[in-house]
Parts: structure tokens; sequence; C-alpha cells
């Protein structure tokens, strides 16, 4: 039998769990309807550009402590797919001395520059160049070659914010063991700058024994952006380097967005240019988009307009070209099209955004 819970008893139960924990539901569901064309072929799809739903909250330990919890996992709207922590998850302690916490959360080389780019997470995102490729959820073997990456089974501590400055610092812990004999994990630092109109960012991540016992890759990137009003412009410049078997594969990537916000009227460019691959390996060698050899780069560009329906929805429309050079191997990180050597590949798309 359905009995009804007297309302009193229902206020008090609500007021205990408020003083135990703030707990807040949100989510993103991003859709995009895609024409775009790879070579000769032509493509017409609904694209989900990373929609997510969450939850995170706090419990005042006292003491200025905080217990901090997240638990985000994937949405697919196209499909219906989905996993509930497949995203930034994690469990940890924020107080006066920092934040520190555990489980699968984005490296801080990651984290440092994402927000410089206005197509940041969809098809058109930077990531094709910058980072080489997408690595939404990973652990060490699971991807040994992008370094814009979510790392499972990972420890981060962040600063407290010191006159608008934070150290975040992240180690992914050496739980896999492939048959090679590595032991590979990853370690990752950025140090963030915003004050007033200005933002920057230094941020460095070394992957241990991912290409093989006793090679270990790197990422170094340094990001400046300044606003004025309502506009900004970032500039972000990186150089990856991979230690193969057969020698090392090295490539410079740069990038420079521009965005106008005028009333709900959104304008945004950005632009990605992946150097060709130098290093002591043979012409040809390849860690994920990277490739050694002349002619190995591309160049990714992409400019489109956003109207804001209200501040939690919005539609948007751009136009994105990715151009590789003769040799070159790279294709969109996500929703990607399977380019051939030296494709170009554009489009254009159609979104809808709503936040809660």
């Amino acid at each position: 039998m359905l009995r009804t819970i007297p309302p009193a008893l229902l206020a008090t139960c609500c007021l205990a769990a408020h003083a135990q924990n703030e707990v807040q539901l949100y989510g993103r569901l991003n859709l995009g309807l895609e024409s775009l064309q790879n070579g000769d072929l032509r493509v017409s799809r609904l694209s989900n550009n990373r929609s997510v739903l969450g939850f995170r909250g706090s419990e005042d330990l006292g003491g200025g402590t905080h217990a901090i919890f997240q638990i985000e996992g994937t949405l697919s709207p196209d499909t219906g797919a989905g996993s509930p922590a497949a995203r930034d998850t994690r469990v940890g302690l924020e107080g006066p001395a920092g934040t520190l916490f555990a489980g699968n959360w984005v490296t801080p080389y990651n984290g440092a520059t994402a927000g410089l780019d206005p197509w940041y997470p969809t098809t058109a995102g930077y990531m094709s160049i910058m980072g080489n490729g997408s690595a939404a959820t990973v652990d060490n073997v699971s991807d040994t070659s992008s370094f814009d990456r979510r790392q499972q089974n990972s420890v981060h501590y962040w600063t407290p914010l010191w006159h608008g400055l934070q150290l975040r610092l992240a180690q992914g812990v050496n739980e896999e063991r492939p048959a090679s004999g590595a032991r590979p994990a990853l370690s990752s630092a950025a140090a963030v700058y915003e004050q007033g109109p200005w933002y920057a960012a230094a941020s460095y991540e070394r992957h241990h024994d991912y290409q093989g016992p006793g090679l270990n890759d790197s990422g170094a990137k340094l990001a400046a952006a300044y606003r004025w009003g309502d506009t900004r412009l970032a500039l972000v410049g990186e150089r990856l380097r991979y230690a193969t078997a057969a020698g090392t594969l090295a490539r410079n990537d740069v990038y420079l967005s521009l965005t106008q916000q005028l009333g709900p009227h959104g304008f945004k460019f950005g632009i990605a240019r992946a150097g060709d691959g130098s290093g002591s390996a043979p012409d040809g060698t390849r860690v994920g988009f990277a490739v050694k050899g002349p002619d190995t780069g591309a160049t990714h560009a992409t400019a489109g307009y956003e109207y804001s329906l209200s501040k939690r929805s919005s539609v948007y429309a751009y136009y994105t070209r990715l151009a590789n050079r003769r040799h070159g191997v790279t294709d969109l990180a996500i929703n990607s099209l399977g380019a051939s050597t030296g494709a170009t590949l554009k489009g254009v798309v159609l979104g809808l955004r709503h936040n809660f």
C-alpha cells in the first residue's frame, strides 16, 4: 500500500541532507546536423558533440575544508547510448592548502588551453591538431599518442589561487602491464594565470614508456589570451616529441582564435596549424596524426556564428576546413571521417546546445 510521507518529516529529512551535502545536477545536450566532404565522399549525419550528465557536490568538514565529489557521464542524444561515469569523475578534499582529488579527470596539460578554443568540443575542435588527436577517456595503453586526454586512475593536486596564479599537477598511476615489459605512466603539470583581461598558461606533460620500455614522450605548451570588452584574442604554441624504437619524432603546432560577442550574437574564428614532422626517425614514422617527413603538416580553420536563445540555450552554425599537406594524415578529432593521406575535409554544421 502506498503511504504518504508527512510534510513535516519530509522537510526534516531534506534539511538533514542539505546540512550534510550540497549536490548539484547539471548537464549539456549538444547535437549538430552536419554536411561534410572527405575528398569525393559526401556525408550527411547527426553528430553528438560530447553531451554530458553529471552530479557534483561537497560536504563541509569544518575549518574551511570540504569533501568534494563529482560523477559525470556521457550521453548520446542521437543514439541513446551513454555511460554514467566515463567523463570527469572524482572524489577529494578542498581547503586552505589547495585541492587534492583522484579519479578519471582531464589532465592539467589539456585543461590549461581547452577553453581557448571556441569550438571545443565539437567536430571542429582544435584537438585535430593541438595535442595530436583527442582521447576522451583513456589509460596508459589505450591511447599512446594524444596529449588532449582525460586520464583514468589519476591523482591531482591544485594549489590555492595566489594573485590569479594556480599550479595544477597530476600523476597517472602505472597500473597497466603491457607485454613489452614497459611500465607506462603519465605526469602532467600546468601553471595557469587569470587576472582581469589576461589569461596565460604554461603546461608540460610526460608520457613514460608509452611507445615501449625506456621511450618517453613529451608535450610543452604556452598560451596567452587577452579580452577587451566582449572581444577575446588567444594564441597557443605547442611542441610534441615522441621517442619511438626507430628514433625521435617531433612536431610544432600553433593555434589562434578570435571571438566577438554582440549581445546574443557571437562571432567565432579559430585556426590551427601543424608543422611537418621532424626528428631522427625515418620518414614515414607515425604516431597518431604526427608523421615524420616533408609535407606532413595540416591546417584546420573554422569560422562560425552562435545565437543565444537564453542563458542556457543557443543555436550555432559554422564552416570548417581541414587541409592536409601532400603526406599529412590528420583527421577530425571527434566524429572523424577516416581521412586518407593528403585529404582535405570540409563542410557546414548547424547545431543546438542546451546547458542545465
